[in-house]
């Protein structure tokens, strides 16, 4: 076990993927020589040289269109778009040529590659550089998407998206590449894709998130703790497809649920799992299944209201307490201003 940056875990899954396995190339802009725009690739390019380490031209089309085919080939290509609003360019080949071509062959022809991405709010990149996007994916059968929240899990789900035989879309919270975890490195540090993880067990409410918004859940978790509310914390890290056993399981014993997400309300992965665990569970619960999530407006570019868009340790914690005390789904704090 080793403690490292996020940026640095995620180095080290992809370096060790690509000892273990020649077919393994790592590309996309600013990857090699850079070392890479947030630091992911940094010394890639010195190990295993310029044939399987790439810098490629600004076209997102021609990044994904060649990792395509070069998966379909026999090769296993991680690929790296920088901001995840840029697969609005290439959204083409991710959601109907990598996505399908498994299934248009009958399973003949697989497209193992991994496609990553920088995602999130909290460093002042304003509206077109600071979504999550996850929902762009979510609806586009033949696609995995992971959302890491940590170094620990960038690295074990890492090795797994690059080993798995399905194309997987990698989203990284850009808050989270300088953040310093305990990591396990090796077979025994792979996280399997499709599992959660319970970060804080708990008896009285669920609380389901992922991405850079599970430490401030964890934190929570444990203001709530003090004034006599015991809450269980799940980090789905896979979101497609989503640890539907782990979820429904805790549900049923705490009898609560609160999803907090980095998205709009209207629209964001949570309401599929609300969806899931309300239906599931019906007749069981002790309160309505609860969103906290972000207003459906963009990003601010201030600083201050950035911070006030993004779900806070405070605001979380206030939005849980009111639930578990009054068994019914407290107003968001921007309700006043619809």
């Amino acid at each position: 076990m080793k403690r490292m940056r996020m940026n640095q875990a995620i180095t080290m899954a992809i370096r060790d993927e690509m000892a273990a396995d020649n077919s393994v190339v790592c590309y996309g802009e600013d990857v090699a020589e850079a070392g890479g725009v947030f630091k992911t690739s940094v010394g890639l390019l010195d190990e295993f040289g310029p044939l399987r380490v790439r810098d490629m031209p600004i076209s997102e089309m021609a990044i994904l269109g060649s990792a395509v085919g070069a998966a379909t080939l026999g090769l296993r290509p991680v690929v790296e778009i920088m901001f995840v609003e840029f697969f609005g360019v290439c959204l083409d080949q991710i959601v109907t040529q990598a996505a399908k071509l498994r299934y248009l062959t009958n399973g003949a022809v697989t497209v193992p590659m991994v496609a990553r991405a920088s995602v999130g709010a909290g460093r002042g990149f304003s509206a077109t550089h600071s979504q999550t996007c996850e929902t762009w994916f979510m609806s586009s059968p033949g696609l995995k998407v992971v959302h890491v929240s940590d170094g620990a899990s960038a690295y074990g789900l890492l090795r797994s998206a690059i080993r798995d035989d399905n194309p997987v879309v990698f989203l990284e919270p850009k808050t989270a590449y300088g953040t310093r975890s305990a990591v396990t490195i090796g077979e025994e540090g792979i996280i399997p894709l499709g599992q959660a993880a319970i970060k804080r067990a708990g008896t009285d409410v669920t609380m389901i998130s992922l991405g850079q918004l599970v430490s401030s859940c964890i934190e929570a978790a444990e203001g709530l703790n003090q004034i006599g509310i015991s809450v269980e914390v799940i980090d789905l890290q896979t979101l497609k497809p989503w640890d539907r056993p782990t979820i429904m399981e805790s549900v049923a014993r705490t009898k609560r649920a609160v999803i907090v997400e980095e998205n709009p309300l209207t629209g964001g992965w949570g309401g599929d799992l609300a969806s899931a665990i309300g239906s599931g569970l019906f007749g069981e619960l002790a309160a309505p299944v609860h969103r906290v999530t972000t207003p459906d407006v963009p990003v601010p570019f201030s600083r201050e209201l950035e911070f006030q868009f993004l779900p806070s340790v405070d605001y979380i914690t206030a939005q849980v307490s009111e639930l578990c005390q009054t068994n019914k789904v407290p107003d968001p704090w921007w309700r006043p201003y619809q």
